[in-house]
């Protein structure tokens, strides 16, 4: 089972793709408690809080200016073992932002909240890249 969302920015696809791939971007939308691997294989680190709550995630996949896979490799125990991908494409200037959060176990509260939060995310995302707003 997956989460999946889909988001229009008016943004160059390579900036699109550089704020999901560096410290700076992912700070901007997501949390600003990281450390981020710019490496296939390499491990980026995200925090919350106020519990503290840690994300770790292994970068599987890197195509510049298409895509980017991660593994969940520690979080909440129903994000363990789970796959978040983004797929951009670009046309006219319009950047196509494709998220699936994949490998779900089942549909529960904690999902639900997931889903509401990766809208969330995604629209802090296109506030960043289309205006230089920083959301966290």
């Amino acid at each position: 089972m997956n989460i999946e969302h889909l988001l229009k920015v008016k943004a160059p696809i390579a900036d699109v793709y550089r704020t999901l791939t560096t410290e700076k971007g992912l700070a901007a939308m997501w949390t600003r408690d990281l450390r981020v691997s710019e490496d296939v294989g390499g491990v980026s680190e995200f925090r919350f809080a106020p519990d503290d709550d840690k994300t770790d995630m292994r970068i599987d996949q890197l195509v510049p200016n298409q895509k980017v896979v991660w593994f969940c490799i520690d979080s909440h125990p129903e994000w363990i073992g789970t796959k978040i991908s983004f797929d951009l494409t670009e046309t006219a200037g319009v950047t196509t932002i494709i998220l699936r959060h994949m490998e779900w176990r089942d549909v529960t509260d904690y999902y639900r909240l997931c889903n509401y939060h990766w809208a969330m995310f995604l629209l802090n995302l296109k506030q960043y890249c289309e205006k230089g707003i920083v959301s966290t």
